[in-house]
């Protein structure tokens, strides 16, 4: 898989434009200097795979914008060795930028081509993660709990099994709403079990579909 310096530069100039629109944590800036988007784009995207868009990757699915993936990456605060959940696997890019800030991984895809194409690339580029074809919805209970989730699809509702699989103390974030833009929800479990919510503005995301293939 090819790096070169002119990647390199491009990805330094998306990250100062990510820094003037608030991505301000050295630590998430970093992590996504450190990951070559463009490897989890087709070949056709070479050009573009550092402007802020979003890209068809297979099965009506999208790589969310580098802004996106930095927003929710920033809101979570992911520490090293945080264990976490990641409910749409994508291309991976979003997994990948975990595993460089430091976090256990443990992901779920719907679709089973793309957890295919996805588990392949993965493992050719020895990003560590826990990878599974399942459905979002109901997490995974076997390596719960987590300290942090991360929802990368347009949930209706927060569904309880990922409250329930979230640890006490913990946070996910998760787009919530049916229409074309979803507010971005910060969820909080205080160490007594409390569900607290906060908003945190409108994103656009592929709905989160139940069961399945």
């Amino acid at each position: 898989m090819i790096d070169s310096y002119r990647h390199k530069g491009m990805r330094k100039n998306m990250v100062a434009e990510l820094v003037k629109k608030g991505i301000d944590n050295p630590v998430v800036q970093k992590a996504l200097e450190e990951v070559p988007r463009h490897w989890f784009l087709d070949n056709a995207f070479l050009e573009i795979a550092y402007e802020n868009k979003a890209f068809q990757i297979g099965c009506g699915q999208t790589i969310s914008h580098p802004y996106t993936v930095a927003f929710q990456s920033q809101i979570l605060e992911v520490k090293k060795g945080d264990k976490i959940l990641e409910i749409g696997t994508g291309c991976g890019y979003q997994t990948s930028i975990l595993v460089a800030l430091g976090a256990k991984v443990f992901s779920i895809e719907r679709h089973r081509p793309l957890y295919i194409k996805t588990k392949a690339l993965l493992n050719k580029l020895r990003i560590r993660a826990r990878l599974f074809y399942g459905d979002g919805y109901i997490g995974q209970a076997s390596f719960a709990p987590f300290d942090k989730i991360i929802v990368t699809a347009a949930a209706p509702y927060i569904p309880d099994p990922l409250l329930e699989q979230l640890a006490p103390g913990g946070t996910m974030i998760i787009p919530v709403g049916e229409g074309k833009e979803q507010i971005m929800t910060l969820v909080k479990k205080t160490a007594s079990g409390e569900i607290l919510k906060e908003e945190k503005g409108a994103f656009s995301f592929v709905p989160m579909l139940q069961n399945k293939e």
